[in-house]
This record gives C-alpha cells, structure tokens and sequence, in this order.
C-alpha cells in the first residue's frame, strides 16, 4: 500500500491551492487529510468515506476546503479555497480500512507535503 501526496507550494492568503494523494495496493473505506504546523499537534482537516456518502470538515477549514476523490485513478484531492496564514503546515493523507468519524487512527499514510501561506 502506498500513497503519495503533492501539490503543496508558497502561495499568498487568499489564494486557492489542490493537493493530490495517490493511493495505490488495495481499496479503502475512508480516507483523510491532516496537518501539522511546526511546534503544534496534527489537526484532523478533512475526512470521507471512499464513496464520498460521509465527509466530515475540522472547524477551522469548514467552508473553505473540499475533500473528494477521483473514482478513475484513486487519486484523492483537497482543495483549499481562501487559504490564510494559520494554514501553514505540512499536509498529510491517510487512509483505512472503515470509516470512523474524527478518527486519528489510519493504517496507511502519505509522506506529506508541505503548504506556506504568506501574508
């Protein structure tokens, strides 16, 4: 099982930014995104289930981020709309087997990719 995130970047506030995660080796009931700022713990983002029925938005990006993913390839997205400087952090994907909301347990995890909003 691998997943492989990119699309991070220096972008300015305000601007919009799409990561991309591949997943590869087997199908998945759920899949997510964190972030970890430097000096602080990962923050849940964004979570849904593999068919998109069920997703779920941490409060501080609520409104402004979309997670979704494309069913031809697996490639999972998380589109981020009107980013701020608080955004700043390193991206992670992840993925398990079921959905579970607000869960922090994923067996599978993207190497992360690193997004910077300057002000």
């Amino acid at each position: 099982v691998q997943l492989q995130a990119s699309g991070g970047g220096l972008v300015q506030a305000g601007d919009s930014l799409r990561l991309s995660c591949v997943a590869s080796g087997r199908p998945f009931g759920a899949y997510a995104w964190f972030r970890q700022a430097p000096g602080k713990e990962r923050e849940f983002v964004a979570a849904s289930t593999w068919r998109g029925e069920k997703k779920d938005y941490g409060d501080s990006v609520k409104g402004r981020f979309t997670i979704s993913r494309d069913n031809r390839d697996n490639t999972m997205y998380l589109r981020m709309n009107d980013v701020k400087p608080e955004d700043t952090a390193v991206y992670y994907c992840a993925a398990r087997g079921s959905w579970v909301p607000r869960s922090y347990s994923y067996a599978y995890w993207g190497q992360g990719t690193q997004v910077t909003v300057s002000s």
